[in-house]
């Protein structure tokens, strides 16, 4: 946690995010795609669709999002 704010502080992930961005955010289109693809991911949406109640309340539209 301290090299984190160690690194926002002097600018380095800043300067780490604007080259990320540059190219496109490779690294973390691919941490995305890694957690999506999670066992975890994978059985909460089967237990959320067994759930009526919550889909009532969607507070994200996950095909807009």
């Amino acid at each position: 946690m301290r090299n984190a704010l160690k690194r926002i502080q002097n600018g380095e992930y800043a300067k780490m995010f604007i080259q990320e961005g540059r190219l496109n955010y490779p690294s973390m289109t691919a941490r995305r795609r890694n957690t999506a693809d999670h066992q975890i991911e994978k059985v909460g949406a089967q237990l959320r669709a067994m759930m009526p109640w919550i889909a009532k309340n969607k507070l994200v539209d996950q095909t807009r999002n």
